[in-house]
């Protein structure tokens, strides 16, 4: 089903899960730079659990996607940034469920708790293993920088489709 705007589970969707990856790109960031302890240690549970919540969340986002589909780009959008716009998306959407999984497997091998905000333990995702723990988690901080740059390039381009060609774009995923 395409239409003008998309369907406010999208729109919430959407929203909720921009403001977790920030919360989880922040706390990550800041891990590097806060010395050992109790702060640290909140950091790392805090990311954790933020990264469980996001693949949760994407895994609802593909299904309610299959659902409602997406509206199309429409004429006024440049064949280049209809491309350009789909490939953010797609890439988007593997990422952040990649990470998470791989933030996963790497704390695993480490091994280390996984917990989710106090309320469980997740189990598990493969055996102990130090050396792949360490490969693992140098690639989740690869995708967490290419999650950066995608994510200032399409709040970018947003802004400069909101704001600059006032083309109704940025408006079809707003409240």
């Amino acid at each position: 089903m395409s239409t003008a705007r998309y369907a406010f589970i999208q729109k919430l969707l959407h929203w909720l899960i921009a403001l977790s990856v920030i919360g989880a790109l922040a706390a990550g960031k800041l891990i590097d730079f806060v010395g050992n302890g109790d702060f640290k240690n909140m950091l790392y549970a805090n990311h954790k659990a933020t990264g469980f919540l996001i693949l949760g969340l994407m895994i609802l986002r593909l299904v309610v996607r299959m659902i409602y589909g997406a509206p199309g780009h429409g004429p006024a959008i440049a064949r280049w940034q209809q491309t350009a716009a789909s490939a953010t998306h797609t890439l988007f959407y593997i990422l952040l469920i990649l990470m998470p999984v791989i933030g996963w497997a790497a704390t695993s091998a480490f091994p280390a708790p996984l917990p989710f905000f106090g309320l469980f333990e997740v189990p598990p995702l493969i055996g102990k293993d130090r050396e792949l723990s360490k490969q693992l988690f140098e690639i989740h901080e690869i995708m967490g920088n290419v999650i950066i740059a995608l994510a200032l390039t399409h709040i970018g381009a947003a802004l400069y489709h909101g704001f600059i060609l006032k083309d109704g774009v940025l408006r079809r995923m707003w409240f």
